[in-house]
This record gives C-alpha cells, structure tokens and sequence, in this order.
C-alpha cells in the first residue's frame, strides 16, 4: 500500500483515492521552488498539493493590514493641527 499521510483541515473528503469538495489548479514553479517544495514534504511526510493548501489559504485566511499614507517622521502634523500647518497654502 502507498505512504500514509497525516490527516490535517485539508485532507477531508478523500475516498478511495478520490478527492471530493476540491477543485484542481495548476501552478507553475521554479526549479529552485520546485525543488524545495519536494524536500518539505518529505521532511514533513505529507503531499506536495497539502503544503500548498496550507500556503494559500494562510496568505489569504485574512486581508492584509493597510500601511498608512505616509512612513516616517510626519514633522508633528496630525489631523487636529492640519489646519495649522496649512495656513497660506495656495495663495500667491
């Protein structure tokens, strides 16, 4: 009988060889990628497929938080002196 591999979140639904629930895709790698992908699921003794479900649904399980407009230092301008540091702009 082939490898036995860990039941985890993502394996469910698999019957007689038969995956359920799941649509296919198809993802192109670099070598290099390609090659490490390989060595993480042996180490790991699951499927190439499960170490990419679990890398695809932890990038997008949550949005990203939003930087804001600016980085750095603001010069000590904030919403409620913004007036302030306007004073004359646009005026000739």
């Amino acid at each position: 009988m082939g490898t036995q591999y860990p039941l985890t979140r993502f394996t469910y639904g698999t019957t007689y060889g038969t995956i359920t629930d799941m649509k296919r895709t198809t993802v192109y790698l670099p070598d290099e990628l390609k090659a490490r992908l390989v060595a993480e699921a042996a180490r790991r003794q699951v499927t190439e497929a499960e170490i990419i479900r679990q890398a695809v649904d932890k990038e997008t399980r949550q949005p990203r938080p939003r930087g804001g407009i600016f980085s750095g230092d603001t010069g000590g301008v904030t919403g409620a002196n913004l007036h302030e540091h306007m004073e004359g702009f646009g005026e000739n």
